[in-house]
């Protein structure tokens, strides 16, 4: 059996990770799915999906931060007519899915693991889609 779902969320910032941990575990739960795999995949090319620590709310800060280090919003050298390519480089380094194992009907994270939608253009209103596949 494979489901494809999909949520929408709405960012509120410019750069922000929202923890959707709890939205992915619902529709793993609704599916009755108890072993397999869940794909989750962001399909916006200046947004990615992360997992990382959900327990301290200063790694968040510290990532984006450094993030922002790495890809000046405004660079001299950069072309796109957007202006957004900072946005386009996180998203490259953050990649647009991550793969869970789902066992016994859970996602199979680790004691301080939380998925995170990664917004890097924001506010904007998103989509994540999560592709189940059972085993």
């Amino acid at each position: 059996m494979n489901q494809l779902s999909s949520f929408s969320l709405q960012t509120t910032k410019h750069d922000q990770m929202i923890e959707i941990t709890h939205d992915v575990m619902q529709i793993v739960t609704a599916s009755k799915i108890q072993n397999g795999m869940a794909l989750v995949y962001c399909p916006h090319t200046t947004a990615g999906i992360a997992i990382n620590e959900n327990a301290d709310p200063d790694v968040v800060r510290d990532v984006l931060r450094r993030l922002d280090e790495q890809y000046p919003w405004d660079h001299q050298l950069d072309r796109h007519s957007e202006g957004n390519t900072a946005a386009h480089m996180k998203a490259i380094t953050t990649g647009t899915s991550q793969m869970i194992i789902i066992e016994r009907g859970r996602l199979l994270l680790g004691t301080w693991q939380g998925i995170y939608f990664c917004e890097f253009d924001g506010p904007r209103t998103r989509t994540v889609q999560i592709k189940l596949i059972a085993t």
